[in-house]
């Protein structure tokens, strides 16, 4: 029987983190290098990944960086190409990469709606689907993990956030996981996601200096998500001490979804 401290070891491991530049991403990505686990950053932007790549180095992490956009198919499938010829296979993915769009539903742009759903939902899809075929399937093992969002357990108050295919990709995300769960569990892969509440970020910047009171207020918690928040979490989910746990959505809100 392995011990706790072997159970959450990620020594050996190779992982791939969509959206790994800042925030969330390379919070987890942090976390992941922390346990041992060696990895491979994602985002658009060269200069954000090099300076992310720059942080982790600070900590001690060595991290190999490649810029996609992941909304188009043939950089998902350079991405996980590179990461594979980097790290030889992916034992763990992070599906990280997102984007938000503000406006009312009446006046909501089509282009918009699928710049959010190409991002949010499809590119996760594809990325999951070449990361199983080139990666997890033939070897037996895989931990995939989405990172949904509150947005996608419930509605917006009125009031608030006009964030409708946000919350319409995030929604769907949640049902991806669990429905992709169920298909590859023959293969050992687990499939789970997070569901973070409000964390300050580039995207959640001008909510927060707008409503960042109210939304504390209204947290039992009464905070908002911190810069190790998720790194727990995206630990149990990546090693072995999670591997009877799949299809699951945890979310890390402070109990906001809870009431």
């Amino acid at each position: 029987m392995r011990t706790t401290q072997e159970l959450f070891s990620l020594a050996g491991k190779t992982a791939l983190v969509t959206g790994g530049s800042r925030g969330l991403g390379l919070q987890m990505a942090m976390a992941l290098g922390e346990q041992g686990a060696k990895l491979v950053i994602s985002a658009r932007k060269q200069a954000d990944l090099d300076d992310a790549v720059a942080q982790l180095a600070q900590h001690g992490i060595s991290a190999h960086a490649i810029a996609a956009d992941l909304s188009q198919d043939e950089q998902a499938a350079a991405l996980v190409d590179g990461a594979i010829a980097h790290l030889g296979h992916i034992d763990i993915l992070i599906n990280n990469a997102g984007a938000s769009w503000g406006a009312p539903a009446e006046d909501h742009p089509i282009d918009a709606w699928d710049k959010v759903m190409d991002l949010n939902i499809r590119s996760i899809f594809v990325v999951s689907q070449l990361v199983g075929k080139r990666s997890m399937i033939g070897r037996k093992y895989g931990r995939i993990i989405n990172i949904a969002s509150i947005a996608g357990l419930a509605g917006n108050p009125p009031g608030t956030m006009t964030t409708l295919a946000y919350n319409t990709s995030k929604g769907a995300l949640v049902n991806f996981t669990r429905t992709l769960a169920g298909e590859w569990g023959r293969y050992g892969i687990t499939v789970n996601a997070l569901a973070p509440g409000f964390f300050p970020s580039k995207m959640t910047r001008g909510l927060l200096a707008q409503m960042g009171d109210e939304l504390t207020s209204h947290a039992p918690l009464h905070r908002l998500g911190d810069d190790e928040d998720l790194k727990g979490a995206a630990v149990l989910f990546a090693s072995d001490a999670g591997k009877h746990i799949t299809g699951q959505i945890l979310a890390v809100d402070g109990g906001v979804s809870a009431v």
